[in-house]
This record gives C-alpha cells, structure tokens and sequence, in this order.
C-alpha cells in the first residue's frame, strides 16, 4: 500500500513511541488508524504470502467472466434453455476454482476441466433423475439431492481431485434444481460446463506459481472392525441419511427451502463424530452472523448496486482466505454473499431469506445427528 506522509516524519513517531506491531514500522504504518492497523495485522497472519488472496480474487474473476459469457448472443443464439447458461456456468467455475487446489498450471488445469466437466454430469444427473423418481414421492427434485449428497462423503476416498468432482457433482445437482432444469435444458448445461472450463482455467493461468493453495485434509478416523466399511463410504451414508430425513421432513411438513437444509446437511459431515461437531457449531457461528450481515446491507441491492457487488466480491475473498482453518468466518462470509446476491438476483422477501438461514441450520444438525448416530466416526 502506498504511504501516509514522508518517511522523515514516521522515523521520528517511531524514535518517540515503541510500535505496536510490524505493521506500524512500515512508512505511513503509524498513521493508519487502529482498525485499519488491525485489518492489516489480520492479513498477514492468515494469509502471509498473499497466496489465499490471489485464489480469492481468482474465484471472483472465473465467477463473472463465466457471467458475462453466458449472456454472450454468438453463442446463446438458438440455444435452448440459453437463459440458465450464465448463472450455471458462472456457479461452476466459481466452485471448481474453490475445491482445486494444485501448485503448477498444468495440473491446475486438469482439475479444473474435470471439476467443471463434473459439475455439468450432476446438472444433466438432476435432470434425468428427477422425473424417474416423481412417482415416489412429492419431492422428488429434494430426494434427486440424495445421490449427490452420498458422493460429496465417498468419493473423498478418491484424493483431493475424488472430494472435489463429489462436490462439484452435488452442486451442478444444486444449481439445476434451483433453475428448474428440464430434459430440453441439456444442451444449455453442457455449454455452460464448456464455458465455466474456460472461465476458470484462463484466471489460474494468469495467476502463475504464485499460489501455494491450502488443501483441506481428511482427518483419520477409526473405524470398528466390526462394521468392515470405509471411512468414505461412511461419510457419504451420513450425508445421505441427513438429506433423507430433510426430504421426509418436507414430504411431511412442507419445508420453505429444503434444498438449503440438505446442503448443510452434507458439508457438516467430516471425518469424525467429533469433526462433525465443530463443523456444525462454526457453520451455525457463520450463518448467525452472516445472514443479519447481509440483511443490513439490503439497502445497498436497491440504492448502491455496484457497491453491493463489490462486498459480495470481498466476501468471496475472505471466504477463500478463511476455508482452509477457520470454517465459522468462511460460512459466515458465504451467508453474507448469499444474502447480497440473492437480493440483487429479486429475492428480496425477508421470511423466505430467514427460511434459507434457518433451514440451514436444522440441516446442519440433522448432520451431527447423522454422523453420532449412523456408523460414529472416531478422531
């Protein structure tokens, strides 16, 4: 950052007053106020080398040129189901970028085709599956989520790229549910798993070796012999069984966004009961804090759309930089961001963005109910 005064006056500050911090050493240090001194303080200690900035800015620079590509008229002309391209491929590449995490550029690129060529085989799953399974039962399109919930936890056992294409395939499962998706959407979700390939790979390309990323780590666990199963495959059963009694849940009731409460549901799952506990306890933290977060900032949506854009971007960057060690702060960063965006995509009803926060967090405990009591996972 450029300097506050002449470096004359900031040797004298620091002759007459010990720093605080090494950021106070630095010229113009002394002259930042304290909160800005903290901030700064903050960043360094989490992110050291900028590596985890570098990716954050990378996710938001795939998101929105797989946005702006998806609205392109060459390539939407004729297309069916074009409409649902830009916001598809957008949450394709945003998300792969999120789960690769590889240090050269090649081996960066191979993940990131594969998680987005993984994200458009969950959409098409979603679509073919959700009419196969109507006649079982009234929510079919939720009990469609359970097979992509069950690979998030099995296919871990695969490696970091295995945890990755679960995920990814779990979310194109999300994003066709949220959009809709029918049988004549299928060619619109290959041109966005197209586009999303290029929108991700180009950014980390122009990253270079700058990165060092972060990967998330299975943590062991023991596993009675007894039961003669995988941890992953253990995992995944979780996941599923959490999904399953959301949609029982919404069979039964009638839940407002069960999709949100599935999703919550899965991701809590980790590699012990234990684990799961922390997970469920820093994603309740998060969205506590990040939904009334966002709620605050509604205004912006309506008066100051650049300017809510702009903190939806700085979110998604202090949710990549916090992913990695400190999972309440990355939730709460998301639950923001997903507050902000969806009132900027029209959502702008109060009870239907307090349902997504609420349901989220009855997925999250429907989680730790599944990982204490379906095959306990011990650290």
């Amino acid at each position: 950052m450029s300097p506050n005064g002449n470096d004359k006056a900031s040797n004298t500050d620091g002759q007459n007053r010990a720093p605080s911090s090494r950021i106070q050493n630095e010229p113009g240090g002394a002259g930042k106020p304290a909160a800005m001194r903290s901030a700064i303080t903050w960043l360094e200690r989490v992110d050291p080398g900028t590596h985890r900035r570098i990716k954050g800015l990378r996710l938001v620079t795939a998101y929105g040129l797989a946005a702006a590509l998806g609205t392109l008229q060459d390539i939407m002309h004729n297309l069916p189901g074009a409409m649902s391209v830009g916001s598809l491929a957008a949450g394709f590449a945003l998300w792969a970028s999120v789960s690769e995490a590889r240090l050269t550029r090649p081996e960066s690129s191979r993940d990131l085709t594969l998680l987005c060529a993984a994200a458009a085989l969950g959409a098409a799953m979603f679509i073919v599956l959700s009419p196969l399974l109507q006649p079982l039962a009234r929510a079919a399109a939720e009990l469609t989520l359970v097979s992509g919930a069950f690979l998030v936890g099995y296919l871990k056992r695969f490696g970091m790229l295995g945890a990755g294409m679960g995920s990814q395939i779990y979310i194109g499962q999300l994003l066709a549910y949220g959009a809709h998706l029918t049988p004549v959407d299928l060619p619109a979700v290959a041109v966005a798993g197209l586009i999303a390939m290029l929108a991700s790979i180009v950014p980390r390309m122009l990253s270079g070796p700058a990165e060092h990323p972060t990967a998330a780590v299975l943590s062991p666990a023991d596993v009675p012999a007894r039961w003669r199963l995988s941890p992953e495959l253990i995992m995944g059963l979780q996941a599923a069984s959490g999904a399953l009694v959301v949609v029982a849940l919404n069979e039964a009731v009638g839940l407002r966004e069960s999709a949100w409460a599935i999703t919550a549901s899965t991701y809590v799952v980790a590699g012990s009961a234990s684990g799961t506990a922390q997970r469920v306890r820093r994603r309740i933290v998060g969205t506590l804090v990040g939904v009334p977060l966002g709620l605050v900032c509604l205004p912006l949506v309506e008066h100051a759309p650049l300017l809510a854009w702009t903190a939806a971007a700085v979110a998604m960057i202090v949710y990549a930089m916090a992913l990695p060690e400190r999972y309440d702060i990355a939730c709460g960063a998301f639950a923001f961001t997903l507050i902000v965006t969806l009132a900027i995509g029209g959502v702008h009803s109060i009870p239907l963005l307090a349902a997504r926060a609420w349901e989220t967090l009855l997925g999250g405990v429907l989680g730790l109910v599944a990982a204490k009591l379906i095959f306990p996972l011990r650290s």
